[in-house]
């Protein structure tokens, strides 16, 4: 190990590794190494650049917690979560198209029946939303859980409307409910609007200087999963949205672009009478059949 330049440096790393006894470690630790000093030596990063790096990563890691994970977001506005999504998640063209889980997902979300309202008093026009979900060959997909979570009309998750320190979150606009006998689902939340990401922080302080925005089109997370069937974690995106063609996180696609359709005040489709504009979306689900067990 003695007498090691920037020539040698990279075989003597990937020497030193091995003896490591996971083949699968050992190959992606042998490719990051190999990649990271080959990105190194292309831009010749200099010391105050790695510096600045190690800070930025350091402050990164700071702003994260259980409210808040800036390496997902980070991850999500470099392309690097939608590239992974996508390599993992290549299915016949009649499946629905996965898209990235995004840095708000959380677990134990409230459990609904169908025909509730999940918004919980979040802020935000009236909407109704309902569908289907099916198999590759049509069929209906009974008792199929589903998780849902949007922002409200001002761009905030119900994790970030936290009224002190400590205080629990209440759950708003995000909940769990099953399919019906015939696969069907629906419920009432808020229209999903545009957002800008979190920016408060190093990943806003990137966005800034490469002079990038941190706007997302309006859009509703689902996380859907099914004995027998691979789970799809995916958005529908408000159609005519601005941001469409801009997502600051690059996970947009054309067949995940519905309209959601706005009505006047009158009967809503639950019977409610409705003394205000509402909208309504449905959205029918399909899901690739899961491997067969090895």
């Amino acid at each position: 190990m003695r007498n090691i330049n920037e020539d040698t440096i990279t075989q003597a790393v990937l020497a030193a590794m091995s003896d490591c006894g996971n083949d699968r470690l050992r190959t992606i630790m042998t490719s990051l190494v190999q990649h990271l000093h080959s990105f190194a030596r292309e831009v010749k990063l200099t010391q105050d650049e790695w510096l600045y790096a190690i800070d930025f990563l350091t402050r990164t890691g700071h702003i994260t917690d259980d409210k808040r994970q800036e390496f997902v977001l980070l991850s999500d506005t470099l392309g690097l979560s939608m590239l992974v999504t996508t390599q993992n998640n290549r299915k016949p063209s009649e499946c629905t198209e996965a898209t990235v889980l995004g840095p708000f997902f959380v677990t134990g979300a409230p459990e609904y029946e169908n025909g509730q309202d999940i918004s919980n008093g979040a802020s935000g026009l009236p909407c109704f939303v309902s569908g289907h979900i099916r198999g590759l060959s049509g069929e209906p997909i009974a008792g199929a859980e589903l998780d849902v979570w949007q922002s409200d009309e001002d761009g905030f998750y119900d994790v970030q409307n936290i009224p002190s320190p400590g205080a629990e979150v209440q759950f708003q606009a995000r909940g769990r409910l099953q399919t019906l006998p015939d696969g069907r689902f629906h419920f009432r939340s808020i229209l999903p609007e545009a957002y800008p990401i979190p920016h408060d922080g190093p990943v806003g302080q990137m966005l800034d200087a490469l002079g990038r925005h941190p706007w997302r089109p309006a859009h509703l997370h689902f996380w859907i999963k099914a004995p027998g069937y691979e789970p799809l974690i995916t958005h529908l995106f408000r159609n005519g949205d601005q941001y469409l063609e801009s997502d600051a996180v690059f996970a947009v696609r054309s067949s995940l672009v519905v309209d959601w359709i706005k009505h006047e005040p009158g009967i809503a489709p639950d019977g409610t009478t409705m003394t205000e504009p509402y909208y309504t979306l449905d959205y029918d689900f399909v899901l690739q059949p899961a491997a067969p067990a090895q």
